[in-house]
């Protein structure tokens, strides 16, 4: 969340930057709030004084016998305490209603950033590899799939509904292939420290990451018990560290981790939803990192290198876009996607989405460190993300690319001792 002193003393900034997001918060309800709120607990202040002083004049007046004075500082003393009690009740009030609307109002963009009212303000800033030249009409990687009996999105929709893809024999041994691919290569290449995290979290873990209370129509939440399944391993694993302080040495802190990951899809409606394009349930890698917020940028484009490094391994033709104020996420404050050629679809998939958070989610989950030499003091880190990478549309690419006009497909080299090749 934004703090809300920075709000206060730049009004017009974070006014610029809510319409650089498309966000209708209303910044002046929270600004009223807090007008509010302060002229009430200035009141409560005076009124404890007015307490404090009744208080003293009761014991003077006892001490020196005066019963009628010391009944009638009693009666004011009550008087005031009835004040106090409401004037409590209404800044608690008042609490939570701005809590609320802090949690809603969403991160500003990097001065980075491009400034844009659609998703065609996002800028390309390199590419790699070309898309691949076929001698024949490449097909799409269901036709592919459904012919080696790799993938069914039939028997899923059975067992699940439309949107669960189930994979068989090699589909299946390359999803797996995959996952321990990328896990050693950020682990044994990149640094990341690996972790196993669960793939249901409480309200207070998604709360921290800005999933809810804005998203909460868009997630799988459990019925009975206050729990969801996770869109992606960012939220479990940012959480790894709530309510922590790091010491400046530790920094910074990067965890790898695969999880399957839930998402509802619920405003797809009219996009292309075939295949392994957009589906329910999918599997991904995720990289987290807890830095020190002068090494954001420089961590973030680390970062995006990292997922670059695993699709140039894969032998996938991907661009990086800068994403505009527009197309970023609530939490971000700067983005970029990866996305691949995939010949058959003839069109770009994002596999890959890393962010840059400032402080914006350490505030929420409440996560600080220790300037080294510096006694009793403690800053929040800045927290960034990125898909390293997403499994299903990752998939989709290798069987796209990869295939020959006999049906067969070839697997980067990379692949082929996870693969058995």
């Amino acid at each position: 969340m934004l703090d809300l002193k920075f709000i206060r003393e730049n009004r017009d900034l974070v006014s610029r930057g809510l319409k650089a997001k498309n966000s209708k918060f209303d910044l002046q309800e929270l600004l009223h709030c807090d007008t509010k709120r302060r002229a009430a607990v200035q009141e409560v202040e005076e009124l404890k004084r007015q307490r404090n002083l009744a208080n003293d004049q009761i014991v003077s007046f006892k001490k020196s016998g005066q019963a009628i004075q010391v009944e009638e500082a009693i009666s004011q003393m009550r008087s005031v305490s009835q004040k106090i009690d409401e004037f409590d009740k209404e800044v608690g009030g008042i609490d939570e209603k701005m809590t609320n609307l802090l949690l809603n109002i969403p991160n500003l963009p990097h001065i980075d950033v491009p400034i844009s009212e659609t998703p065609a303000g996002n800028k390309v800033v390199r590419e790699w590899g070309k898309p691949k030249v076929f001698s024949f009409k490449p097909k799409e990687h269901l036709e592919i799939a459904n012919k080696q009996g790799w993938i069914s999105m039939e028997r899923g929709s059975k067992i699940s509904g439309a949107g669960f893809p189930v994979y068989l024999g090699k589909g299946a041994r390359l999803e797996r292939a995959l996952i321990n691919f990328m896990l050693d290569f950020h682990t044994k290449k990149h640094g990341y420290t690996e972790v196993w995290v669960p793939a249901l979290v409480n309200r207070q873990s998604m709360t921290g990451t800005g999933q809810l209370p804005k998203f909460e129509e868009d997630m799988y939440q459990l019925k009975h018990e206050d729990y969801f399944l996770i869109p992606t391993a960012e939220v479990p694993i940012t959480n790894l560290l709530r309510n922590e302080v790091l010491n400046e040495a530790d920094l910074p802190v990067k965890y790898t981790g695969y999880t399957p990951c839930f998402r509802r899809e619920a405003g797809s409606y009219g996009k292309d939803t075939r295949g392994l394009s957009r589906v329910h349930q999918f599997d991904k890698i995720e990289m987290v990192k807890f830095v020190k917020p002068e090494k954001g940028i420089e961590e973030l484009e680390l970062l995006v290198k990292d997922a670059e490094d695993i699709l140039q391994a894969l032998e996938l033709p991907y661009r990086v876009l800068l994403l505009c104020s527009a197309d970023m996420s609530f939490s971000a404050a700067k983005c970029y996607d990866l996305e691949v050629w995939a010949p058959g679809t003839q069109k770009w998939f994002e596999v890959s989405s890393c962010s840059l958070f400032t402080d914006f989610q350490a505030r929420r989950i409440n996560v600080k460190y220790r300037p080294s030499g510096v006694q009793n003091k403690s800053e929040y880190v800045h927290t960034l993300n990125g898909s390293g990478v997403a499994l299903a549309r990752t998939v989709l690419c290798l069987l796209e690319n990869g295939q020959t006009e006999q049906g067969e497909i070839q697997f980067p080299t990379a692949l082929e001792p996870y693969l058995d090749c």
